[in-house]
């Protein structure tokens, strides 16, 4: 089981949601600290960091993947429109 931690910036970005999306969000994270990496997740490039990122409809959550200390430290989420800025 992994850990998991949120900025918080992201977490702010969390409350402002709909309460809604937030249910989808939240599931979907909790179910990182079994599997950090699911179906569907995608490594990004550009980074020297160990960033994914999962879909959930319009929104992106965007995380840090740290195995030798099994954290995963979510730093962004929000629509996918401004998510990647």
């Amino acid at each position: 089981m992994y850990f998991i931690k949120f900025k918080k910036k992201a977490y702010k970005d969390l409350l402002k949601l709909p309460s809604t999306v937030i249910k989808k969000i939240v599931t979907s994270i909790d179910g990182l600290a079994i599997n950090p990496r699911p179906d569907g997740s995608k490594k990004l490039k550009g980074s020297d960091e160990n960033l994914w990122r999962i879909r959930i409809g319009n929104y992106r959550v965007i995380y840090l993947v740290e195995d030798t200390i099994k954290v995963i430290e979510v730093r962004k989420l929000g629509h996918r429109k401004d998510i990647y800025e």
